[in-house]
């Protein structure tokens, strides 16, 4: 694309772009072709292994940058990690059960929220490690939770059947949103905040209203427990996967179902888009993950070699590549046009069910059943 002719076109429709910073503008165009552009081969060496507590990990997840990550356990606490050293910095404890759902407040990351099954969320500063609020009302354990992405909400998902909305400045709560008839293992926010999406073990995803906590769709279709769910950067779609060996793309504005994506043989685990929702990732107990194409709907690649279940699929920021983790104890590294294997990060000494990567793209961190985590640069 011309630079030039590329900012000109959003000039029209975009006010805050005067005359004055248009060359700017310009050149941050160029700098992301250049970006885009820039040959990738880079192979990832393992940096650190931390042995982060003395129970079972449940969870791993990265700040925007990736300076820093956190750890859940079944030891009760979160940990804060410093990712350049390695360096732990705090021990988030106060749960009276294990910490199983866990995130930052991305992009800004002075935030962490953790979930437990002693069915309370606690909200901790990043820099302090100290609680801020502890959010309680739900009846069974916490499994999943998101921010949004305005810094002002966190919800949580529970074995109880509802989610919950909690105002993150006030530490109270906004909205109930119940209607699921199973647990709900799964909540995603669209990156507007006006929308969230809830998946159940009941073979349903509601779509709901942020501001009113009103039931706006219920996606109905799937016949086996929703195990994933993501809204697509832009709104318009959603997509789920299902332990019945499918994943459904459905429109997010009228919760109308676009289309069934099939071929896995046995239950889909995870799913995810990539950043601009062009291709749909599927990770399988099959031992397979697939590249699915949003447009036409067809698988386009299919990842294989991984010597057992696969848990989790994530892409690159750039989306030129799929990590995967499994419990083969590996995880796996492959370009996303090709499906063609291009790294095994071996080492662990049991499975892989965590891993992801930082916003350059350029670190990874993988969570083991055997109690550690890795670096990998």
């Amino acid at each position: 694309t011309d630079a030039t002719a590329l900012v000109e076109e959003i000039q029209k429709g975009e006010p805050l772009i005067t005359a004055s910073c248009k060359e700017y503008v310009i050149h941050i165009v160029r700098r992301l072709q250049d970006k885009l552009g820039e040959k990738e081969d880079h192979k990832f060496k393992l940096f650190k292994i931390l042995r982060a507590h003395i129970l079972p990990l449940t969870n791993v997840a990265f700040n925007k940058s990736g300076s820093r990550f956190i750890t859940g356990s079944y030891d009760r606490t979160c940990k804060v990690w410093d990712t350049a050293s390695g360096k732990e910095l705090h021990i988030l404890e106060g749960h009276g059960n294990v910490v199983f759902a866990i995130a930052f407040n991305n992009p800004y990351g002075n935030m962490i929220a953790t979930g437990s099954f002693d069915k309370t969320c606690k909200l901790w500063s990043t820099e302090t490690g100290k609680c801020s609020h502890t959010f309680r009302g739900h009846r069974a354990e916490i499994v999943c939770l998101s921010f949004n992405l305005q810094n002002t909400l966190v919800a949580t998902g529970s074995m109880d059947t509802t989610a919950k909305l909690w105002d993150i400045e006030k530490g109270e709560e906004i909205a109930t949103l119940s209607g699921h008839s199973g647990e709900i293992i799964a909540v995603s926010f669209n990156t507007t905040g006006d929308r969230i999406i809830t998946g159940s073990f009941d073979h349903t995803v509601k779509v709901w209203d942020v501001g009113t906590g009103r039931l706006l769709h219920t996606l109905i279709g799937h016949r086996g427990e929703i195990s994933s769910i993501q809204f697509s950067w832009d709104c318009s779609l959603v997509v789920t996967g299902s332990l019945d060996k499918t994943c459904m793309l459905w429109n997010a504005l009228t919760g109308t179902h676009i289309a069934t994506l099939m071929g896995h043989s046995e239950e889909i685990v995870d799913v995810c888009f990539d950043s601009v929702g062009q291709r749909i990732a599927t990770a399988s107990t099959d031992g397979s993950a697939r590249i699915y194409n949003v447009e036409t709907k067809k698988c386009i690649a299919k990842l294989e070699g991984h010597g057992g279940e696969i848990s989790k699929v994530c892409f690159s920021p750039k989306g030129n590549r799929i990590l995967t983790a499994s419990s083969d104890k590996t995880a796996r590294l492959w370009d996303a046009a090709t499906g063609h294997c291009l790294q095994i990060l071996e080492g662990h000494k049991d499975e892989i069910f965590s891993c992801a990567f930082n916003y350059e793209g350029d670190t990874i961190i993988t969570g083991s059943k055997d109690n550690t985590c890795r670096i990998w640069h």
